[in-house]
């Protein structure tokens, strides 16, 4: 077979092999490593396998992943995402659907300290559903807006998926932060703005909640939304004007959030504990991810089917946003089967070219990319953040989660289209930045 011819075969054995149920990560080696020898030699692949995954464990500026999935998983285990839920609560729960527009909010707030879908899914599960359980809130709504939510934590800086994304394609990690901070909080009024509409018209839906006076209000974001504030503006605060790597940025985050837990008597040994272990086992799973990815990325450029594809793309006939249109419904569909850190390393060395070739800016690409792949963790079947929510509220059905979420995702959609048509929305704070 050609080169080309063998790429294919390869892709599709991939994704065959997925469908199977074998861990994608090694998947990515034994595929990327065979193809490698078929092509060039058994010792050259196995000389680029060990090379690549000894480099990956060894990389300083890899450190950057364990240090923000900690700095996540302290503030998990500190409890300060209660905080966080209980001051946007006092804020807007009289408004109709309050709790779940605090639930919104909280998420958004969350995501600024952790950076993972599935820990803002699991703690805001455990902190608002019983909430909005005791006020009567529809079993479907009160669950999918939580699922949806979470998503927030991968566009409002600091992300792991952005990271892995500025890893793979060797853009700005800070620009890539940067330009997900408006996109984050468009998505958050979409979100805001689809549950009111839907309490609205069916008050039954998300009964509103009590009544907080203003001193109440002001007294619960001075206790929950301070430390939040603080620890955002000084790590990203510190990596946006330059003084901090994002690696350094990572381990000041993760000693502030520390600093808060420990001051604040929030977090025991047996939560510290469970801290690194968590973001141990997450940590080793990115990582081998990002080795495996870049073996099979390495076979795939040998193929030229990356350059290969970005030129028959780019000679279509077509306008550049109907290609981008293809390439987002792919990752949709992808998205229903593979693991979004899994799904952004697999197919980053097939369409980052593609996108390239067409003239799109690559940090709006990172952005558009994320916001799709998000949209998987709450699509079935696999949707990862709906899993989550249906282990911790034991007594709601996935399907019944599933259900409530496509207004969730209608209003990615449109974010992605607000984002297509207005580009600058993501790019002007990385051109500030860039200035």
């Amino acid at each position: 077979m050609s080169p080309i011819e063998t790429g294919v075969a390869a892709i599709f054995l991939v994704f065959v092999l997925i469908a199977l149920r074998m861990p994608v990560a090694f998947v990515m080696i034994v595929v990327g490593v065979a193809g490698y020898a078929y092509l060039i030699s058994l010792d050259a692949a196995m000389s680029i396998a060990a090379s690549t995954i000894y480099n990956t464990f060894a990389s300083y500026s890899l450190i950057v992943i364990p240090l923000f999935v900690w700095m996540g998983y302290i503030a998990f285990h500190a409890g300060i995402s209660r905080k966080i839920y209980d001051a946007t609560y006092k804020v807007v729960g009289r408004l109709p659907a309050g709790l779940a527009l605090a639930t919104i909010g909280a998420s958004t707030a969350f995501g600024a300290i952790c950076g993972s879908t599935t820990a803002t899914a699991a703690t805001m599960s455990a902190v608002a559903v019983p909430e909005m359980k005791r006020y009567k809130y529809d079993r479907s709504l009160a669950t999918s807006v939580v699922a949806s939510s979470a998503i927030l934590g991968v566009m409002i800086p600091p992300s792991v998926i952005f990271i892995l994304y500025g890893i793979a394609t060797g853009q700005s990690i800070a620009k890539l932060f940067l330009a997900g901070i408006i996109p984050g909080i468009l998505l958050m009024i979409l979100f805001m703005l689809v549950t009111y509409i839907r309490a609205v018209r069916n008050p039954a839906l998300a009964p509103a909640g009590p009544e907080v006076n203003l001193k109440g209000k002001a007294r619960a974001v001075l206790s929950g939304g301070v430390e939040v504030i603080i620890i955002f503006l000084v790590v990203m605060g510190g990596l946006f004007m330059g003084y901090f790597t994002p690696t350094e940025a990572g381990g000041v985050g993760a000693a502030a959030t520390l600093t808060v837990a420990v001051l604040r008597r929030q977090l025991g040994w047996k939560g510290f504990i469970h801290s690194l272990r968590d973001s141990i086992h997450i940590s080793a799973m990115i990582m081998l991810l990002v080795a495996a990815a870049t073996i099979f990325g390495r076979f795939l450029a040998i193929t030229n089917i990356p350059s290969t594809l970005a030129i028959w793309a780019g000679d279509l006939p077509i306008h550049p946003i109907a290609v981008l249109v293809v390439i987002l419904l792919i990752y949709l569909l992808l998205g229903c089967f593979i693991d979004a850190l899994a799904l952004i390393l697999l197919t980053i060395p097939i369409f980052y070219p593609v996108a390239l070739h067409l003239g799109f800016d690559p940090i709006w690409f990172g952005v558009i990319i994320v916001l799709v792949v998000g949209m998987g963790v709450i699509t079935p079947p696999v949707g990862a953040n709906v899993y989550v929510v249906a282990g911790i509220v034991k007594d709601t059905p996935v399907v019944t989660i599933f259900r409530g979420v496509w207004p969730y995702l209608i209003s990615i959609i449109i974010c992605i289209a607000i984002l297509t048509a207005f580009p600058q929305l993501a790019l002007f704070l990385p051109d500030i930045f860039r200035g």
